[in-house]
Parts: structure tokens; C-alpha cells; sequence
């Protein structure tokens, strides 16, 4: 699996680059299938100034798509993989019964 970290008109975060990555690994073990994750961080542009996660799956069929608005960047890549393991799970759910 290959994982391609932007920040959006933000300056990189090594350490939030490695936290990523770290919690990615768990999904790429659990879903052997994934062939890529591009991850996207960037910040709300109003008042409370939100911090974004979005991340897009690349894995055989359509792409999976998840994103998350959370006070701070490490909360939103878990609410993101959260909610990309969700899919997953019904993705592999649904791969498993049409092959069997």
C-alpha cells in the first residue's frame, strides 16, 4: 500500500505525518487489498478555523472517500479512519458474498 500525505496551504508535520501513518498501517493489515491512501490535511477557512482530514481509498472497484471536521488534525484522522474502516468492513462484506 502506498500513502500520500498534502498538506493544503499548511506547512508540513513531520510528527503529524508519522501519526498517520502509524494509524494507517492498522487499516492496511486489517484490508491487505488496499492499494493506495491519499490523505489531505487543511484548515476550516472560517471563525473557529476547523482542521480537516480527508483521505480517498484506492482499492480494486469504486474509491472509498471519507472526511472529517474535528477541533484538532490527530482527532480528525481518527474519526476519518473510523469511518474508512466502516466501509471497508461493508466493502469486504459485500466482495466476500458475491465470490462465494
Amino acid at each position: 500500500m502506498t500513502t500520500s500525505i498534502q498538506f493544503v496551504k499548511l506547512p508540513t508535520s513531520e510528527a503529524l505525518t508519522a501519526y498517520t501513518h502509524k494509524k494507517l498501517e492498522k487499516l492496511a493489515t486489517r484490508y491487505g487489498w488496499i492499494i493506495s491512501i491519499d490523505v489531505f490535511f487543511k484548515i476550516e477557512n472560517d471563525a473557529l478555523g476547523e482542521k480537516i482530514c480527508e483521505m480517498e481509498v484506492s482499492l480494486p472497484g469504486p474509491k472509498l472517500f471519507a472526511v472529517s471536521k474535528e477541533k484538532n488534525f490527530e482527532m480528525a484522522v481518527k474519526e476519518t479512519i473510523s469511518d474508512l474502516d466502516k466501509q471497508l468492513k461493508k466493502r469486504k462484506g459485500v466482495t466476500f458474498r458475491a465470490n462465494h
